[in-house]
């Protein structure tokens, strides 16, 4: 007995030493082999844990033999995405020029694993440049990495996309729990028209999620976000803000999940969220790429944001569907949002349908949905900036923006969305998307319907 056990410890580590490189990976393909051997009778329960223990040691010498790595760090992973984008602007207006560009968007990242459960990340992204309204650099848009081919093929710039280090003390069969602090990704479930899908949030976050079974999942997710930092009173309007005021937003969510069959599913979500300090929010202070919210005369936020969300979807798996590889999703979904902190024009909802999912080769996806987002149902620097409409000269939405016209995104748009997706191989995609929209509050007398195309070839390595 014991001359086999240690005939088949010798199998499995040398095949973790081979491997090594591909460290995480192969640890987990070791892992669902040893349990398969121990649902065949082969291994018993208390050798397939001894060897998973060794068999990690072997992994754990071989990648630091092999990379150099200090002995706390386990595992790495490299990894980014190329997009080549044509997008053009368009608006009824006589007054707008349809606008055509050519754009790209480059990243490239790491993550490490170590010891005691913990993870640092890292992410580097293109990027137009971005100046608050003094016209000081202030680093890339924070709510597109897209980058303008522009000004006689300049040489352009790279910014920190995210920066992040995340620990996990919690990850057993029932529970999983985890905190952030950094530049990261939206630990949050909901779509573009409550965060940018691109807006890579700066601050802390903590995680949870339990499994009541196999078919159920309870998520909490909750944030404090940073804004911006004052520091001193602005020269040109002392008296107008507390400078100690450093504006911020305080969030939570639930989301419960449910796999009532191997072909149905569920998800119900409820989420609420605070602007801090939004008396310190001006467009004489950040530069606002979006628009939408109720300003007075000198750029600030007339009313506060503290609005509550509720999401739900459904999706039915048939086994198959002409044209499509695999067991073909259909998934209906639909969010709204009020703001107590705005006496009118505080709502927002969207409905929308998608078909298929484009995850790996030959498959597709197609979605619609609606939109109607309110001049003042959530805080216009965070909402999709892709979404937008036309503003005529006199809107009332750009008093105290320093604005005069133009087409923009944020709140204030109500409209369609039409997005298509195909995969050539699982690293190759394209997508067509088309927005179709109007805003709420217009000009006096003036159309702002507009739309907006984008046709995108995506590479991920």
């Amino acid at each position: 007995m014991k001359r086999n056990y240690f005939a088949r410890l010798g199998v499995v580590a040398g095949t973790a030493l081979s491997l090594a490189l591909t460290h995480s990976a192969v640890a987990q393909s070791v892992d669902k082999l040893l349990d398969k051997l121990v649902s065949k009778g082969v291994l018993t329960v208390q050798e397939a844990n001894d060897l998973k223990q060794e068999s990690d040691e072997g992994f754990n010498q071989a990648f630091q033999v092999k990379t150099g790595m200090p002995d706390w760090v386990t595992g790495y992973k490299l990894g980014g995405d190329f997009r080549g984008r044509f997008e053009q602007n368009a608006a009824d207006d006589n007054a707008y020029v349809l606008r055509n560009r050519y754009r790209y968007r480059l990243r490239f990242g790491a993550v490490v694993s170590m010891t005691d459960h913990f993870e640092v990340g890292f992410r580097l992204s293109s990027g137009n440049p971005q100046t608050n309204p003094g016209g000081t650099l202030v680093g890339g848009q924070p709510i597109t990495a897209n980058q303008d081919m522009n000004s006689l093929e300049s040489r352009k710039f790279i910014w920190i996309d995210a920066a992040y280090a995340k620990w996990t003390p919690i990850n057993s069969g029932d529970w999983t729990v985890s905190t952030t602090i950094g530049k990261m990704d939206n630990p949050f479930q909901l779509s573009n028209m409550v965060w940018d899908y691109d807006i890579d949030p700066e601050g802390l976050a903590i995680q949870a999620a339990h499994n009541f079974s196999d078919r159920h999942t309870l998520k909490a997710n909750g944030a404090f976000f940073v804004l911006d930092e004052l520091n001193q009173p602005n020269a040109s309007t002392p008296t107008l803000y507390d400078p100690s005021h450093d504006p911020y937003v305080l969030g939570g969510q639930l989301v419960f999940e449910s796999k009532w069959t191997p072909k149905f599913e569920t998800a119900l979500g409820a989420a609420g969220f605070v602007v801090g300090h939004k008396d310190s929010l001006s467009a004489t202070l950040q530069p606002f790429y979006n628009s939408g919210n109720t300003r007075n005369g000198t750029g600030f936020l007339v009313y506060d944001y503290t609005p509550v969300i509720g999401t739900a979807s459904a999706t039915y798996k048939l086994d198959s569907f002409p044209g499509y590889s695999g067991a073909f999703p259909i998934k209906v979904a639909g969010e709204f949002m009020h703001n107590p902190g705005a006496p009118q024009n505080n709502n927002g909802y969207r409905v929308g349908l998608t078909l298929g999912k484009a995850a790996t080769k030959r498959q597709w996806e197609i979605s619609y949905r609606f939109q109607e987002l309110q001049p003042d149902a959530w805080f216009d620097a965070m909402v999709d900036d892709d979404n937008g409409a036309y503003y005529a000269t006199g809107n009332p939405q750009l008093v105290g923006t320093g604005k005069l016209n133009g087409w923009f995104g944020g709140t204030n748009v109500k409209g369609n969305l039409v997005q298509a997706t195909y995969m050539f191989t699982d690293f190759l995609n394209f997508t067509f998307t088309y927005y179709w929209n109007d805003l709420i509050i217009n000009a006096p007398g003036q159309s702002s319907s507009a739309s907006h195309l984008m046709a995108d070839l995506n590479w991920k390595f």
